[in-house]
């Protein structure tokens, strides 16, 4: 009897011992991500550059690992809000609900969207000549008043059809370029699509940059938009990145009189258009600043990962075909980091 209570209190005993060796190593696994693990998530805009900078982070600092996975802005917001993801990748301005969510941010670079078309487009030739107005991309991309690549260069003759191309995942470039055509929202793009399939021609909502590139490429007669990290992709040498095969950024008739002048000719190569960005010749929207957005405030590993990223980070944003904040706004997001709040935030 007495042998088989103390082999019952051994049990018990190992019971406990098991329970709290378990716990042991969840807490310390815990205890490692904090430590050691970054994890980012978000906007396709932002990716690109992202992953630059982690490149050079880990060269300074190999002991942490920092994981990066595109899936769009408003899941950047979402899972940074929930806690999933330590940074969120945001690629358009924090609304009031993510505020009081407990949305935090810092700005740290910009970049723009643009148009896009298929290389092989009919009427290339006539719309990198003559550009394309906003009241012309309003038509095609959101009332449907344009439907033929004939009525968008005044030539009847020509029937072929704009095939009407968006994206479906919750992204900053959409609401950028839906801002641009006139404070339309993504949801006015998704539904421009929809009402142009029931009427019989081609278009479709693609879930993120690279699909809608690739749609693009693939269709002659398609046109929609992307980050320009996702149109700037042919590397023809160190200094000259260029459009990728099979797609072309449309050239915005910006004082609309009906042809492209020298100033507005910012298109050739991903230099020209980081430079026009740069110097406010292309509009603001499309151009537009990119966030990383966390829960209240950065705090331990992540937030000396993001005080680099404004600080020496800044040395690679050009040469991965962004465009730097200004001075001035650079010192105020490193004001707001070391503080932990923003005006936004206190109003």
């Amino acid at each position: 009897m007495m042998k088989e209570h103390t082999q019952k209190k051994m049990k018990a005993l190992i019971a406990v011992l098991i329970l709290t060796m378990v716990g042991i190593m969840s807490l310390s696994g815990c205890t490692t991500r904090q430590k050691n693990t970054i994890k980012i998530e978000g906007a396709y805009a932002l990716t690109p550059m992202m992953e630059k900078w982690v490149l050079e982070y880990n060269k300074i600092h190999p002991d942490i690992n920092i994981d990066i996975n595109a899936n769009g802005a408003g899941t950047g917001m979402r899972d940074a809000l929930s806690g999933i993801a330590d940074i969120g990748m945001y690629s358009k301005a924090v609304n009031k609900t993510s505020i009081e969510q407990g949305a935090f941010w810092v700005s740290v670079a910009k970049d723009a969207v643009v148009a896009t078309i298929n290389s092989d487009n009919p009427v290339i030739d006539i719309i990198l000549a003559k550009g394309v107005t906003k009241q012309q991309f309003k038509d095609i991309f959101i009332t449907g008043n344009i439907t033929t690549w004939g009525e968008l260069v005044g030539n009847e003759s020509i029937t072929d059809p704009i095939n009407l191309y968006t994206r479906s995942d919750d992204c900053g470039a959409a609401e950028t370029w839906a801002q641009y055509l006139g404070n339309y929202k993504q949801l006015d793009l998704t539904n421009a699509v929809k009402n142009a399939v029931e009427k019989g021609r081609v278009g479709a909502a693609m879930n993120g940059d690279n699909l809608l590139a690739t749609k693009i490429q693939a269709d002659k007669w398609g046109i929609g938009y992307n980050n320009i990290g996702y149109v700037y992709t042919k590397k023809i040498s160190d200094t000259v990145v260029v459009p990728a095969d099979g797609i072309k950024p449309v050239p915005i008739d910006i004082n609309e009189n009906g042809t492209l002048d020298e100033n507005e000719r910012v298109y050739e190569n991903r230099s020209s258009i980081v430079t026009a960005i740069n110097d406010y010749v292309y509009p603001s929207p499309p151009a537009r600043a990119l966030h990383v957005v966390t829960l209240h405030n950065f705090t331990g590993i992540t937030k000396e990962f993001v005080s680099w990223i404004l600080t020496d980070g800044q040395q690679y944003v050009l040469e991965t075909g962004y465009v730097p904040l200004p001075e001035e706004t650079i010192a105020l997001q490193i004001q707001y980091l070391m503080n932990g709040t923003r005006p936004e935030i206190q109003q």
